[in-house]
């Protein structure tokens, strides 16, 4: 209920904070959107170039394939064949992964320990390649140092904290 309210309460804070100072609200406003739509023009083509590779690793069947090749070293790490190709996906597209997470509960269950794994793997791992791409074309990063080994080590990490804790809640 008080959340129906903060939205609108912060804005008229802003709105009349501004029009204290006599500043130009609606004109600073204006300028904000023309600023933000030149970012959405400026990284659409990443967006839709994201969009289109994902689509077409699904439909192609590379993406299972990849799957295959992975699955032994899944295995090691106890990860279900299942869930691999979420992994490789999660990668690149939020959207795309949630298709695959539908699949897998259609087929599975949401309180299959796959299901599980699913869904603990989408709150606890991120689109790292969509996220250096989009935001980092949108403020100029031209160096992410060890940002891509980072984001790696922890989707591992996350990864593994999902496959633990999913198993100590199927048992």
């Amino acid at each position: 209920m008080i959340s129906s309210f903060l939205i609108p309460l912060v804005l008229f804070y802003i709105i009349g904070y501004g029009i204290m100072n006599r500043e130009k609200v609606y004109d600073i406003f204006i300028d904000g959107v023309k600023e933000g739509f030149k970012i959405v023009a400026g990284i659409a083509p990443t967006l839709v170039g994201l969009m289109v590779a994902v689509g077409v690793i699904r439909a192609s069947g590379a993406l299972d394939m990849l799957a295959k090749l992975l699955t032994p070293i899944g295995e090691l790490l106890k990860i279900p064949a299942q869930i691999i190709p979420l992994i490789l996906v999660r990668l690149f597209s939020t959207s795309a992964a949630n298709g695959l997470v539908f699949d897998l509960f259609k087929e599975y269950g949401t309180d299959s320990n796959i299901g599980l794994i699913a869904s603990i793997v989408m709150s606890c791992t991120e689109s790292i390649f969509y996220i250096m791409s989009v935001y980092f074309l949108s403020v100029k990063v031209k160096k992410s140092r060890w940002t891509l080994a980072g984001g790696l080590l922890a989707t591992l990490a996350g990864v593994a904290a999902s496959v633990f804790i999913a198993g100590i809640l199927t048992q």
